[in-house]
């Protein structure tokens, strides 16, 4: 995905951490001993660089403008005794399903699930000791301190995964965008195009009681895409994390259960533990159905997979829905 969109799924940052300070060498003077021993102090420790998990953030679109992170160096040690102050660290918020690479080598090194959470992901440099540490009984008087351990640099890339409750997995023009723009305050981009929905758009429900739950329109799949055809693999990604799958499938597909078969198959060649999130499948545009046709699809539909008919212009079956979603999350969730 390209980072000029605004739903920056992956970024490429500079980071360095801080330098340790230098431990001092200094001797202690006064009026009546100018030798009155070592004194000199630690260096400061150099900043680390922290991912910290924030659940108000959905996108890496922030860290578009600090693509180079620097922390600051530990101060060096001085005389009296006095350690170098250290650096202040710098605190990298990101949004929860974000998962940190080194460029160089393709290593995993953090993952962020938790709100709050917090992983050193680059160590600062510890500072060097003072001469006062050297001082033994045959040594009174040390002539050396330690030089500061250096910090660590490179570039790192910032990949985020969508962490939804609810994902909606169809067709292009299956009404994806339109059924996220009524359940939701999400406006998503709407337009009778096949390249379907280019980013994944999030939107909380609201539900009774003050719950919630979070839905996440992902881009279309179509047929082909676990080989890499349409928009492929980055984008199949984003759905590894939901609870639940929410296939939408219109009501004038031609074949309802083949469509529901396609889209299932493209899930398990990409991730075949995808077959293991709870299935809801929702029947869209159909305002235009009577009970005859409703008949006549239930019957294409797999019977062990719950179902509803809904309509996102006429908002018919929408409140329903929310509580089979609800009702099925909190299965899952128990």
């Amino acid at each position: 995905m390209s980072e000029k969109s605004n739903f920056v799924d992956q970024i490429k940052i500079f980071c360095r951490s801080g330098h340790g300070g230098a431990g001092c060498k200094h001797f202690m003077r006064t009026k009546f001993n100018a030798k009155a021993g070592p004194d000199g102090g630690d260096g400061g420790r150099g900043a680390h660089i922290i991912l910290r998990g924030n659940k108000n953030l959905w996108t890496l679109l922030h860290l578009r403008y600090h693509k180079n992170i620097l922390a600051e160096n530990g101060e060096s040690g001085s005389g009296n005794n006095s350690s170098g102050r250290s650096g202040k660290d710098i605190y990298i918020d990101v949004p929860l399903g974000t998962i940190a690479y080194d460029e160089a080598t393709g290593n995993k090194e953090a993952e962020i699930l938790e709100d709050g959470q917090e992983i050193i992901f680059m160590q600062g440099g510890r500072g060097g000791l003072g001469n006062a540490r050297f001082a033994t009984p045959t040594n009174q008087a040390p002539e050396h301190s330690q030089p500061g351990e250096p910090g660590v640099e490179g570039f790192k890339i910032l990949e985020l995964k969508v962490l939804a409750d609810v994902g909606l997995v169809g067709f292009p023009n299956a009404g994806k965008s339109t059924l996220l723009s009524v359940l939701t305050a999400a406006k998503p981009k709407i337009a009778d195009y096949a390249f379907t929905t280019i980013n994944p758009q999030l939107g909380m429900v609201e539900y009774r009681n003050g719950k919630s739950f979070c839905i996440a329109d992902l881009p279309g799949i179509i047929e082909g895409a676990a080989e890499g055809k349409g928009l492929g693999h980055r984008f199949l990604r984003h759905i590894e994390r939901n609870s639940i799958l929410l296939f939408l499938i219109p009501a004038d597909s031609k074949d309802h259960r083949k469509e529901f078969e396609i889209l299932k198959n493209e899930l398990q060649e990409y991730n075949p533990e995808m077959l293991q999130k709870d299935f809801v499948i929702a029947i869209s545009k159909s305002d235009m159905l009577d009970n005859e046709l409703k008949e006549a699809i239930e019957k294409e539909l797999p019977s062990n997979i719950p179902h509803i008919f809904i309509s996102s212009v006429t908002q018919k079956g929408l409140p329903e829905l929310k509580d089979l979603l609800w009702k099925v999350l909190n299965q899952t969730s128990e």
